[in-house]
């Protein structure tokens, strides 16, 4: 039976009856098989993510080290620096390049190959245009920072550390394309292996360029290492081009129209607040353990236990893109019932996983603290730290991947507003009168944090739990259709319509 774009506009009462047999099964009695099929599938996506995201954190962490082999100068330098520019650079070209996941992931779905690669254009493109104001903001990192009471010296060290680091927000303008291209059609391997070479290398170019240029040396080895990925992958890509020329065939690269472009923005607006808002507030968090009483121990504290966080993190967005890979490659295909318990059982392993990931904070929090630190004060704040954030990891887990689901049905405003009222309206508030009025200090800033993101849980599982899946379903196939590949298919009755690439599957 084919199911065509003017049957799912003109025809709702029919849409919904096609689609009621899978519907109707919303909780199958044999939930455990199907929860172990699910998560067969996303194993292969999430292991290779995970990885990836490891080994990106292990890049941060060695870039770090040689910083610190510098001097405290350059390490501080260096570290307001980087970020200034997660702040003002990749938090907005990650959540920009996160508008690709439903629309490839949907297209992937429907075998819309032509969408995929007008998409990977656009998106690189915009990006490229979004680094001109970037670049000027960097470049004038030293009148920025020193207007809010930086001091000089540290100021001009991040300056330079940055002019050297431009070139990297070219280069990632093209990398998170490329990655959300392939990760969207399941090809998570070539990401993480790609990622492995270039941190391999990472280590004998910071070494190289370190002893050359210093500070100048290691900034440019950032974005070297970004640069080896991307050679790796647009190699991939292309190789797959030609592998398979019989299936890809039909352009689409260049042939962009102002839908098309509309139905990017639209989405890039969301994914790039929801993104952005939560990047932001870890860094507001930092900011306001610098005014505590006893800021340079409060700070070194937060840091080293957020250390920790970012290693679980690296887990939490594997799951999360995961899940909006899933849950978009299923509406593409016109199946809501399987997007449906794909989204369930995404928040069933999240939630456990989130538990297990606790578990292991809080198992190893008499040995974390010592890794970064001999202050025995320190390391006694940590260990109690990081029962806190293990309490926040557990709600983290799920509220990362509920965001994966939204992102996945193109409906990414769930995620910025849950961010917005969670993080913004109730977290940062909370925390700030816990820990300056009420003086709790930094357990109060946590504290604060947890209750805020506990909400924005709250807000986001209510906003997961009213889709409409059918309604999700039909939405999929009329942005995933072939309405711009100029195709009009006759149907039966004679009359002109346009078909969408998975009528075999219904």
């Amino acid at each position: 039976m084919a199911v065509t774009i003017s049957t799912i506009k003109d025809n709702p009462e029919e849409k919904i009856q096609d689609f009621a047999p899978a519907m109707a099964q919303k909780w199958p009695g044999n939930f455990m098989k199907i929860a172990v099929s699910e998560m067969k599938k996303q194993r292969g996506l999430a292991i290779p993510l995970i990885a990836m995201n490891l080994v990106w954190f292990l890049k941060l962490a060695i870039t770090t080290a040689f910083l610190g082999r510098l001097g405290e100068l350059q390490l501080a330098g260096g570290a307001l620096g980087f970020t200034f520019a997660n702040v003002t650079g990749f938090s907005v070209l990650n959540g920009l390049s996160n508008a690709m996941e439903p629309i490839c992931g949907q297209a992937y779905g429907a075998k819309n190959f032509r969408l995929l690669r007008k998409s990977l254009v656009m998106t690189t493109f915009l990006l490229l245009i979004t680094t001109l104001p970037v670049c000027f903001l960097w470049i004038n990192v030293d009148k920025i920072l020193t207007f809010f009471g930086q001091e000089r010296d540290i100021a001009l060290t991040a300056r330079r550390y940055l002019v050297y680091l431009v070139p990297d927000l070219v280069i990632t303008s093209f990398l998170c394309p490329l990655k959300a291209y392939l990760s969207s059609q399941n090809r998570t391997v070539p990401v993480m292996l790609s990622s492995a070479v270039a941190v391999a290398l990472h280590v004998p170019i910071n070494i190289l360029l370190m002893k050359a240029k210093g500070l100048e040396g290691v900034a440019m080895a950032v974005w070297i290492s970004d640069l080896i990925v991307v050679v790796l992958l647009t190699v991939y890509i292309l190789r797959l081009e030609i592998k398979n020329g019989g299936r890809w065939e039909g352009g689409g690269w260049f042939e962009q129209g102002s839908d098309d472009w509309i139905r990017l923005l639209k989405l890039c607006g969301p994914c790039c607040l929801t993104t952005c808002l939560e990047w932001w507030c870890y860094e507001l968090l930092v900011l306001l353990a610098g005014w505590l009483p006893n800021a340079r121990q409060a700070v070194s504290v937060l840091a080293i236990v957020l250390n920790f966080d970012y290693l679980i993190y690296s887990v939490m967005l594997s799951l999360a893109t995961s899940a909006s890979i899933r849950v978009s490659n299923e509406l593409g295909a016109n199946q809501p019932g399987l997007a449906y318990q794909s989204a369930c059982v995404s928040i069933a392993v999240s939630s456990i996983t989130g538990c297990l990931g606790a578990a292991v904070m809080v198992a190893s929090r008499g040995i974390w603290g010592p890794l970064f630190s001999n202050n025995k004060a320190i390391v006694s704040s940590v260990k109690k730290m990081i029962m806190l954030m293990a309490l926040i990891e557990v709600v983290n887990f799920p509220l990362a991947v509920s965001g994966g689901i939204a992102r996945g049905t193109a409906r990414p405003w769930m995620g910025m507003y849950a961010n917005l009222g969670g993080f913004y309206l109730l977290a940062l508030p909370l925390s700030w009168a816990l820990a300056f009025k009420f003086h709790l200090g930094l357990g109060g800033l946590l504290a604060g944090f947890f209750v805020g993101m506990v909400g924005c849980l709250i807000i986001l599982l209510v906003f997961v739990a009213r889709i409409d899946w059918v309604e999700e379903a039909g939405n999929a196939q009329l942005r995933a259709s072939h309405l711009e590949d100029d195709q009009e298919p006759v149907s039966k009755d004679g009359k002109q319509s346009l078909q969408t690439p998975i009528d075999a599957v219904i």
